[in-house]
């Protein structure tokens, strides 16, 4: 793009049309690029590289292969939803570049050819001439004309919370909004060449993380297809080799250790525990964007939060009201008449339908009364205060309010003795007006200098702290997490809500200062400073990358253009739902729906008890596998015929994948659960005394069931009866690893009355289906069992209670090693 930009005075009537289109021709229009988007097709040949989702469609078609369509379907309907979820993911996480497209286009009024002229924003180009008023919003960076003074709100982009003022030849930003005054500007910069257009590059460039869980998840499930796809071929072989060349008979049982070796329960779990947690999620107002999101919140480490609009309500409100005698009073409370006369001056010297937020303060705290608006003198770049006059009857008023040293001015007071009570209330984190008031003469003066004024008071404004701010900062810090405020406003503001919200009296870092540290200062820096003021998008960024180099997991809230990119960068981006922009929604993996910065606490818990049920469900999947391979493995070793069939393996299924993707799901949380600190970021989801422990359940279950299978032929049960009372053994004591896997506590009372209806409404379906197995003829022969002798129906029962009894002495004995590595994370 040409740098060189033609003087102001040389376009007094703005470009003209044939410039205007040669221009546009030339630079593009004034919209970020169109990225280069991945078509469907794409989309789902990129998501079907995924190993675990082609676990699940692999585990499908063996499934159908064998004949069983009920659970081939259920795998397959499992792997389309993966699919559509993850497509349909990909593609709203492109919307941001067009929420940022649609923010920086809107309708726009410019001087083409010495005329007015409404055009769209997206075709307004560097060197038209825009006309900008109160309440626009500014479609591309400019340069004011000289003499030109606006008010301009500029929270979008840089999170201060308080106008700005813009005098002449100062720059103006696209998408800032004017709340007062009107000028022209000259545009200098359009599109991508923006502020706004830069942070959208950002964005782009910006790659989001596979979480840490699904990392994990991918080499576990690869490493256990690996070992079950070996362990399948060895045993057709050696099945083969040692049963005189029946191969059918071979490829059967090694379709059968295959499938008891198959995990598909591991990312069928993954699945509908995300989809499940973002459903309750869901119930406390906030949206979950990215599913993968909820496992990361439970290892959040930092929580970097914005200021305006996050901790704060981005809602100026008038807190204290100070008369010339020195007397001061809270808005909060009724006013007594002097402080109502203060606050009526200063609304009477606010636009009547205000846009700027301070003045919307006033009409809030004390709106007009009767009397008419006669004139007003607005701010000027040398006396920034301005002066409405109002008459009522025959009395004619006139009112100013501004900057106190320049009512000072208009008072003829002394400047220092004025400004002492300016800076102790600036020190609390408010913005100072001054408020003056004159008899108005018949004949209105030139100017705001020929009042003779008088001191009304002082008002100082703040954008209040949300209420539950303070008890959520507290709960962060009982669960290890560290807050960080990283704002644009002003340092004294930015302290002062700090220790309203409970993040201390440490130092405070401003932009200034950062951008002349090195990384490593940076990182020195991070140990012991909690409140960063004066910060540009860029150096948020660079923060939330800092904090992640330091091995934190981070979660960034925000609401303006301003936060995406960090708010895309960070491990978990949680945007504002009622007053945050469409670009930090987009960028964000969490919004807030109702705004409450209580709701992130919430949500953190939530996702702390996900992670917790999550890796209760993989402990049991673990442990569960280990009889059912077992069984299928112990005829081979010795010589007998096939114990279970793939028919029997697919009722296992039936009973397991509920199991470990509802009833763990729905489990309580446990306690101290928001009194511990986050899980290392490194910590492995098998763990090993994890690993060391479930296989200790799995071969306790084994055992069990071994026993009964050994012991049943000796007695005199038939090879039908045998495999129909080990059957039975073997869910009894899959029910048994369910109790045990169910609570983190030595506790068999826990175990079996912990509410849970998910619970309840399985087993239920359990007992039920394996009455039905057993009591009904056709499905005795389908599954070739027969009925064994009475006394031998409580062999079931035994087993599985004795399962539960060691394994649940065995806790406290073993010192319960996973328990404290559950508290740990």
């Amino acid at each position: 793009m040409p740098k060189v930009l033609l003087p102001l005075e040389d376009v007094p009537l703005g470009l003209s049309a044939a410039q205007a289109a040669d221009l546009l021709a030339t630079e593009g229009p004034n919209a970020l690029p169109q990225p280069e988007r991945r078509g469907v097709v794409r989309l789902v040949l990129d998501v079907l590289k995924e190993p675990m989702l082609a676990l699940l469609i692999a585990g499908g078609l063996i499934y159908l292969a064998l004949g069983d369509r009920a659970e081939a379907v259920m795998l397959l309907v499992f792997a389309c939803m993966s699919v559509v979820i993850t497509v349909v993911q990909e593609a709203r996480t492109e919307r941001v570049l067009e929420a940022l497209r649609d923010l920086t286009s809107p309708r726009a009024l410019v001087i083409r050819d010495g005329q007015r002229l409404r055009i769209a924003g997206r075709d307004v180009v560097r060197g038209d001439l825009l006309v900008l008023a109160e309440g626009d919003r500014v479609p591309a960076d400019g340069r004011l004309v000289p003499g030109a003074s606006l008010t301009v709100d500029e929270s979008l982009l840089t999170g201060e919370s308080v106008p700005v003022r813009k005098d002449d030849m100062a720059a103006v930003f696209s998408g800032t909004l004017i709340v007062g005054g009107a000028a022209n500007a000259l545009v200098t910069a359009t599109g991508a060449f923006s502020e706004i257009g830069k942070i959208g590059k950002s964005l782009s460039l910006l790659e989001t993380e596979t979480p840490h869980l699904q990392r994990q998840m991918r080499r576990l499930v690869l490493g256990f297809a690996l070992t079950g796809g070996a362990v399948s071929v060895a045993v057709v072989v050696l099945y083969g080799l040692t049963r005189g060349g029946d191969w059918l008979g071979a490829t059967l049982a090694g379709i059968s250790v295959g499938m008891a070796m198959l995990p598909e329960e591991f990312p069928m779990v993954l699945a509908v525990f995300m989809a499940i947690g973002a459903w309750r999620i869901s119930k406390v107002r906030v949206l979950t964007r990215r599913a993968s999101a909820i496992e990361t919140l439970g290892a959040a480490s930092v929580l970097c939060t914005d200021k305006t609009g996050t901790l704060t309500e981005n809602r100026m409100t008038i807190a204290t009201l100070r008369l010339p005698d020195g007397k001061t009073h809270s808005a909060d409370t009724p006013l007594p008449p002097a402080f109502q006369v203060l606050a009526a001056a200063g609304t009477r010297a606010s636009a009547i339908t205000p846009f700027d937020p301070m003045e919307q303060a006033f009409h809030r705290l004390k709106p007009l009364a009767s009397g008419h608006l006669e004139h007003s003198y607005p701010l000027t770049p040398g006396l920034l205060a301005m002066t409405q006059i109002w008459t009522e009857g025959a009395t004619r008023t006139a009112y100013a309010k501004g900057a106190p040293e320049a009512i000072a001015t208009l008072c003829g007071l002394s400047k220092g003795a004025l400004l002492t009570a300016v800076e102790a209330m600036a020190a609390k984190g408010q913005r100072v007006l001054a408020v003056a008031v004159a008899n108005a003469p018949s004949t209105l003066p030139a100017d705001q200098t020929g009042f003779k004024f008088q001191l009304a008071g002082l008002v100082g404004l703040v954008d209040p702290l949300r209420p539950g701010v303070p008890k959520a900062v507290a709960t962060c810090k009982a669960a290890g997490i560290r807050v960080i405020m990283i704002t644009g406003d002003h340092p004294a503001t930015a302290l002062a809500i700090a220790h309203q919200a409970g993040l201390g009296k440490g130092p405070v870092v401003t932009g200034d200062t950062l951008a002349k540290m090195t990384d490593v200062a940076l990182k020195k820096t991070l140990v012991h400073t909690s409140v960063f003021a004066r910060i540009m998008p860029d150096q948020k960024l660079r923060l939330v990358q800092a904090l992640k180099a330091k091995g934190a997991i981070v979660a960034m809230t925000g609401d303006g253009v301003n936060d995406a990119p960090s708010l895309k960068a960070a491990h978990i981006g949680v945007a504002m739902g009622g007053r945050g922009t469409d670009v930090a929604r987009e960028a964000s993996s969490i919004v807030l729906l109702d705004d409450d910065f209580g709701s992130i606490v919430t949500t953190i818990a939530l996702g702390r008890r996900i992670y917790d049920n999550l890796r209760k469900a993989m402990r049991f999947i673990l442990a569960v596998h280990v009889p059912i391979a077992g069984l299928a493995l112990l005829p081979l070793v010795l010589g007998t015929p096939l114990l279970f069939g793939p028919v029997h393996i697919a009722f296992l299924e039936m009973i397991i994948d509920p199991v470990c993707a509802l009833v763990f799901e729905a489990e309580e949380e446990e306690p101290g659960l928001m009194k511990r600190p986050p899980r290392p970021v490194a910590e492995p989801l098998f763990s090993g005394p994890t690993i060391l422990w479930s296989l200790l359940q799995g071969l306790a279950a084994f055992g069990a069931v071994a026993v009964v299978f050994l012991t049943a032929p000796t007695a005199g049960l038939d090879a039908e009866q045998t495999r129909a009372i080990t059957f039975g053994a073997l869910v009894v004591c899959i029910v048994a690893l369910i109790l045990v896997n169910r609570v983190n506590s030595a506790s068999m009372v826990k175990a079996l009355t912990r509410p849970n209806r998910a619970l309840g409404v399985v087993l239920g379906l359990v007992a039920a289906l394996l009455a039905l197995v057993m009591g009904v003829p056709v499905a005795r022969a389908l599954f070739g069992f027969a009925l064994p002798p009475t006394l031998w129906l409580g062999a079931p029962l035994l087993a599985g209670f004795g399962v539960l009894l060691v394994l649940e002495v065995l806790k406290p004995v073993l010192g319960w090693r996973f328990k404290a590595k559950t508290e740990q994370a």
